[in-house]
């Protein structure tokens, strides 16, 4: 098995605890708070670590506390951090999360160092020795992606790209993704269609497809859909669990599938694999 290149944010978190979020104007009571390791790109790399996959990382973090936290918990989990730039122009990136009694949440994200990623550096042979997938978010500056991508395409390096944020993508960034992967909100926003229940994400999966080599839809409780080269869309529905958490399981879906890709596996046994971890990973306690 080859290695997995992630390149995307890297968030200090800061997770506060309440009864229910509060609407415009007022103010909650909280029960607790913590402090954790975040961004889509940390939690994804870690979550690939932790599925078996050799990882490096490519990214940026300030010359603070926060950012010695952050490379250090990566490193903890074996993912090569040569790649990540400290720079004290800015702080780390980080981001505050209130999370209700039910185990939903919201989140602001401040992205601090993740702007400042350098896109020259992925014409640097070094950072793609033994990488076979580069795994992209949309936390950090497009021209970021698209150079990562095109580098990537360059030396036959497979692109997966998880479009979360949803944001318009530049044409190049289109032509070099092979594999998308969105939730529902972000497949609404990138096809237009509905994604309410399994059938709306399975309609979506294969409309996309049209545009993507292949696509992955997950749909929260529903389950999730897949197709491939515009063909007829597959599904699978959730698993059956006493929910905890919905905090990093979209992180958690995308570490084991991509892994479970550069293992052989097809897009149906790794979309199977994605989501029993994801399942997993929300129905335990923190």
């Amino acid at each position: 098995m080859g290695k997995i290149l992630v390149t995307g944010s890297l968030h200090y978190d800061i997770v506060i605890h309440a009864h229910h979020r509060p609407e415009k104007g007022e103010t909650v009571i909280g029960s607790g708070c913590s402090y954790k390791f975040g961004g889509k790109g940390g939690n994804q790399a870690v979550s690939a670590a932790k599925a078996g996959a050799q990882v490096s990382f490519a990214g940026a973090v300030g010359a603070d506390a926060q950012g010695e936290f952050l490379r250090g918990v990566l490193h903890e989990h074996g993912v090569d951090t040569a790649g990540i730039a400290v720079t004290d122009a800015v702080p780390s990136g980080m981001s505050v999360a209130l999370m209700d009694a039910e185990g939903d949440y919201g989140a602001v994200v401040v992205s601090n160092a993740n702007n400042l990623i350098d896109p020259a550096q992925f014409s640097h042979d070094v950072l793609w020795q033994q990488v076979d997938m580069l795994l992209l978010q949309n936390e950090v500056p497009e021209a970021v992606n698209l150079n990562a991508a095109r580098e990537a395409k360059r030396r036959g390096v497979r692109v997966c790209l998880n479009a979360a944020p949803a944001r318009e993508l530049c044409t190049g960034m289109r032509a070099a993704v092979d594999l998308l992967v969105v939730n529902g909100v972000e497949a609404r926003d990138l096809s237009g269609i509905v994604v309410n229940d399994l059938a709306g994400a399975c309609e979506a999966a294969q409309w996309l497809s049209q545009h993507y080599p292949a696509v992955v839809v997950t749909a929260g409780e529903h389950g999730v859909a897949w197709s491939e080269a515009g063909n007829p869309s597959q599904s699978l529905p959730a698993e059956k669990i006493t929910l905890v958490s919905t905090h990093g399981a979209g992180d958690c879906f995308m570490g084991m599938l991509c892994t479970s890709l550069l293992n052989g596996n097809t897009l149906a046994d790794a979309v199977a694999k994605a989501n029993l971890a994801a399942a997993e990973h929300v129905s335990r306690k923190a």
